[in-house]
């Protein structure tokens, strides 16, 4: 299975050779790689041979036109109806599959497919979940070489759990439909901006996937129910906070509806909050209840959170993803280590238990403050030890300069976890210190010359939710910067849909590897 083909962009697709009686039977060239065509085969039936990043199935016609095919897996012959027409490419949707791949199952929830009115939360429930996480390992391959061009030294053991009933964060959308004189709640449909008549949810945990209908006989019932768009789910330890979004002031009435709401299902610990206006209008309604929280009990650290902050959405994977980042990070007693987009302190407060200092660095004053507040809630630690001195301060990571990263101080090692659009200002300082210090010339305020005794760490890990960004900045880091990549994997946080997560480890071309590979070989794959 982790020979899965994937296929490149159209713009870097081979192009089909042309002589002068026309056009290669480019079909007839993939035929000796996957299987003979069936003997029954009709004309118009199409041999899948790759799987885009979107998990769409992807052919070739005879002429070599590419084919993207919504619902298709690799290996299969299928009809395809086309609903889309470019010069170079068409968009399909499967109609018929002639010969199915081996890897392709039953969907776990009847409202996954391409019928009219699935769900659009998951793409791939159609594929074995073995076989989505090579496809993963394939994409971080790729870009790492594509786009980085450069490869890890050890390709580590993907970091999987559970695929079903993970998501303890989602944003369920809320639409009173009057001419079906009833509420929808939850994602929207395929390719649509209707809300998916979903009365389960697979990939919800079950205490939430069993709300869906009770929460939409809930606001059927107020009379604001045309004027809450949202509801937003974020679990924790013992509690479920919901936070519905309101466009006009809630009556008393309806106040009174949520409360009750609430008592009927504290077994599944249900907690109101309410969104008025933005992000910092959220605030609790249900008194005295629990801590919104998690917990990462091998660290003896309980992060608690407001149901707005950003959290990982899946607490399985979530646990071991810190546990395996601290392992490669190799954390000493004696080490400085800086957290970069170091968030609420999923990871700072971690690093905390086992280093002598820790720096976190984010963007947003107010995670910079939750962060401060969660350092002091576990100090001491549920183990009852005493963090090391960590400090938290907001920066702009967007707009890094050498003078900037210099001012930091220098450290061993760096935990760098960026959003999408990765840490290209923060990675690119670093590679023009290396560079000056090569005696290349950089311009700008790269040209900074930073003071000999600071150094730049022997090691980072680098945890992303991007693999083109992460292959940018990695291309970065082992071509201008002086970095070896060491290790890779993904990391499936989100089963069944097409998102890859991956952490990466990078270590200075000249630092000893005499403890690195034996912290990465324990859970890399043969």
């Amino acid at each position: 299975m982790s020979d899965l083909p994937i296929a490149p962009p159209v713009e870097d697709a081979p192009q089909t050779d042309t002589d002068e009686g026309g056009t290669t039977d480019r079909l007839g060239e993939l035929l000796p790689y996957f299987g003979e065509r069936p003997p029954h085969a009709q004309p118009d039936w199409l041999l899948v041979h790759a799987m885009d990043l979107d998990a769409q199935g992807v052919s070739r016609r005879a002429d070599g036109k590419v084919i993207f095919i919504d619902g298709a897996l690799p290996y299969e012959w299928v009809s395809a109806n086309t609903y889309r027409r470019k010069n170079n490419w068409e968009a399909a949707t499967l109609t018929a599959v002639h010969r199915e791949s081996s890897q392709r199952v039953r969907p776990a929830c009847p409202h996954f497919g391409l019928h009219a009115g699935a769900c659009g939360g998951c793409k791939m429930q159609h594929l074995h979940p073995d076989a989505q996480v090579a496809m993963k390992q394939r994409v971080l391959e790729d870009n790492l070489w594509h786009l980085g061009k450069c490869r890890a030294g050890i390709m580590l053991s993907p970091i999987h759990g559970p695929d079903w009933g993970y998501r303890w964060r989602a944003r369920l959308s809320v639409r009173h439909v009057i001419k079906k004189g009833e509420v929808l709640i939850g994602f929207h449909e395929r390719k649509s901006r209707y809300i998916a008549d979903m009365r389960s949810c697979a990939i919800l945990p079950p205490h939430v996937s069993a709300l869906l209908l009770p929460l939409r006989a809930l606001v059927a019932g107020m009379e604001a129910r045309d004027t809450c768009p949202q509801i937003e789910l974020a679990c924790g330890d013992g509690v479920t906070a919901l936070v519905l979004r309101h466009l006009e002031p809630l009556s008393e009435a309806d106040l009174a509806r949520l409360h009750a709401f609430a008592r009927e299902h504290a077994d599944a610990g249900v907690q109101w909050w309410l969104q008025p206006k933005g992000p910092d209008t959220v605030h609790c309604i249900s008194p005295d209840t629990p801590t919104l929280s998690y917990s990462l009990p091998e660290f003896g650290i309980t992060m608690p959170f407001r149901p707005t902050d950003f959290t990982q959405v899946n607490p399985h994977i979530n646990r071991v993803l810190v546990s395996r980042a601290l392992q490669w990070l190799d954390v000493q007693r004696h080490e400085r280590i800086i957290d970069w987009f170091c968030g609420l302190g999923n990871f700072t407060l971690p690093i905390a238990t086992r280093a002598r200092e820790v720096l976190g660095i984010e963007g947003s004053e107010a995670l910079v403050q939750r962060s401060r507040e969660n350092h002091a809630a576990n100090q001491p630690n549920a183990h009852g030890h005493a963090l090391a001195p960590t400090r938290f301060v907001a920066r702009n990571l967007f707009e890094m300069t050498p003078a900037m990263l210099v001012a930091d101080g220098a450290s061993d090692k760096w935990l760098v976890d960026p959003p999408r659009e990765g840490a290209f200002a923060l990675v690119k300082a670093l590679a023009d210190i290396h560079q000056q210090r090569l005696g290349r010339e950089v311009e700008g305020e790269s040209s900074y010359v930073a003071p000999a005794e600071w150094q730049p760490p022997q090691r980072i890990v680098y945890v992303s939710c991007n693999p083109a960004t992460l292959a940018r900045d990695a291309g970065l880091l082992v071509h201008q910067a002086g970095y070896v990549l060491r290790a890779a994997g993904v990391v499936n946080m989100f089963p069944h849909t097409a998102h890859v997560e991956s952490m990466a480890v990078f270590e200075r071309a000249d630092a000893s590897q005499s403890r690195i590979p034996q912290a990465i070989e324990s859970v890399a794959g043969a």
